[in-house]
This record gives structure tokens, sequence and C-alpha cells, in this order.
């Protein structure tokens, strides 16, 4: 059964499409980029799902995706952890995988610890 949406799909598209336009030294209120960066979780969740890897966004997300060997207890095996600006800029492709990984703004830990398979999303 598809996991059920909290964002709402339109507010989620027009909260990304505003941090999409957002010029050089502008900022997003935070109840926007809260919205983008779930409403983009959401999606991936919706793309890949499963269990074997968890994905953080803090403060605003987390899922875990991915089929594969399902995490139940403790500190999971594979592990995505990001801010929420490096995460839309991959949902959005304006940075890719092996980029944010190599510059340090992706923590992945883990064998099955990759999403280059699922983004950008857009």
């Amino acid at each position: 059964m598809p996991a059920r949406r909290r964002v709402d799909v339109a507010d989620g598209e027009q909260a990304l499409a505003a941090w999409e336009a957002l010029q050089p030294g502008e900022e997003l209120g935070r109840g926007v980029l809260a919205t983008a960066v779930r409403y983009a979780m959401e999606e991936l969740v919706a793309r890949a799902p499963g269990r074997s890897v968890e994905v953080r966004v803090p403060p605003y997300a987390a899922a875990q995706v991915i089929e594969g060997p399902r995490h139940t207890r403790g500190t999971p095996t594979n592990v995505i952890e990001t801010d929420p600006q490096t995460w839309l800029e991959l949902v959005t492709g304006r940075t890719t995988w092996p980029a944010a990984v190599a510059d340090g703004t992706v923590r992945a830990s883990g064998q099955r610890a990759d999403l280059t398979a699922y983004l950008p999303l857009r």
C-alpha cells in the first residue's frame, strides 16, 4: 500500500517552485522550506519504496526508502543525511549525487546508501 501523503501535491509543487525561483541572497520562509523538503521526500518514497535506506534531512524530514533488507532496530546500516538546501539541490538537479558526496554536504554510510538512480526527481 502506498504511503499516505502529508503534503498536498499542489502545495508541495508551489513550495518547490518558490525555492527554485530564489535569487542569490534571498531566503525562503521556514514553513515554505519545510513544505518543499517534505514534499520532495514524499516523492522519493513514492518512487523508491522500501525500507533498506534511511534518508534524513533534519529538521524537516526522514524516511526509509529503496527495496532490500529491512531495518527494524537501532542505528540503520544504510543512512543518508544532508541539509535542506543540498536536498533541494539534489532533487532539482542543481547538483549531482557524486558532487554532493565529494564535497561533504551529503553524508552516506552503508553499501546501499546511494540515491544516484533516483535523483533528480524533477
